[in-house]
């Protein structure tokens, strides 16, 4: 026994070979060692990559779908993949005499906006108005308004005017050529003069033509006349988004509701009312 363990300590024993171990089993040898982390190196490597084209994948298809609601193409094509409109909620006024209430006139003007697809431009303009092709939300609501007849910047324009201490927490300055096209001052209007309606999105006050605000001074849009398999309006607004009608209401990062309004003719003072008057946006 001795023998033995001097020959297994000096590596020449006969019945020991020096690459087991004292149980028979393999023993590493060094360069194994070298040789899998070359080998688990790249195969991990592969693998992240892998999962990084896999999340970017699914990552751009939500995207889509976050920007679009509904999958489809841009411009007039967009209707082919929108739900048909719901039963319709009419205004007693028809302000441009047009034979269609306000409201849908509303709501038909911001669909034209939406079709055109003008590009996203918050920019400053002399004169206030954008050129057609250009706009942000606010242009789809000035220009939902023209459509039924109503010029809302020379009615935002003589509200702040006429009462500039109710506008001072949204802009130092009055300036014609901007003010009707600031989400803040719209709110401020609306709030006003229209009728004040909840902002739980799950609420039953929802109605086409209806006026929403997004964290006070962030975004505006139109409500729409269609609505979701789940019952949720779509909203016609404009951030910029492949498809200017869709289901963003339903989104899980839409911005906070703060304000919903309807505007009704028949309780707003006349002084207040401007009538538009020209061609209409195209």
């Amino acid at each position: 026994m001795p023998q033995h363990r001097e020959d297994i300590n000096t590596g020449i024993g006969a019945d020991i070979n020096a690459d087991t171990n004292l149980d028979g089993s393999a023993r590493p040898q060094p360069g194994n060692h070298k040789r899998s982390r070359r080998i688990a190196v790249p195969v991990i490597a592969m693998l992240v990559v892998a999962v990084l084209i896999a999340g970017v994948f699914l990552w751009a298809q939500y995207v889509r779908r976050g920007q679009t609601g509904y999958a489809g193409g841009t411009g007039s094509n967009q209707a082919a993949n929108l739900p048909s409109p719901s039963p319709t909620f009419a205004s007693t006024v028809d302000v441009n005499g047009n034979g269609v209430d306000d409201y849908t006139d509303i709501v038909r003007g911001a669909r034209k906006d939406a079709e055109a697809m003008p590009t996203y431009d918050t920019g400053y303009y002399q004169g206030g108005y954008p050129p057609s092709d250009r706009g942000a939300c606010t242009d789809v609501v000035w220009r939902a308004f023209a459509n039924a007849g109503y010029d809302l910047k020379a009615m935002v324009d003589d509200d702040v005017a006429a009462r500039p201490q109710a506008y001072s927490r949204v802009i130092s300055k009055p300036d014609p050529n901007i003010d009707f096209r600031r989400t803040g001052v719209l709110d401020v209007f609306f709030s006003t003069y229209g009728v004040t309606l909840g902002t739980d999105i799950h609420g039953n006050d929802w109605e086409q033509g209806d006026i929403v605000v997004f964290e006070h001074n962030r975004h505006i849009g139109i409500v729409s006349d269609r609505r979701d398999s789940q019952g949720m309006p779509l909203i016609i607004h404009n951030m910029g988004q492949k498809q200017r009608e869709n289901d963003y209401l339903a989104f899980r990062t839409h911005m906070t509701v703060t304000g919903h309004y309807r505007f009704d003719a028949s309780h707003v003072p006349a002084s207040v009312l401007k009538t538009w008057s020209g061609p209409l946006p195209r």
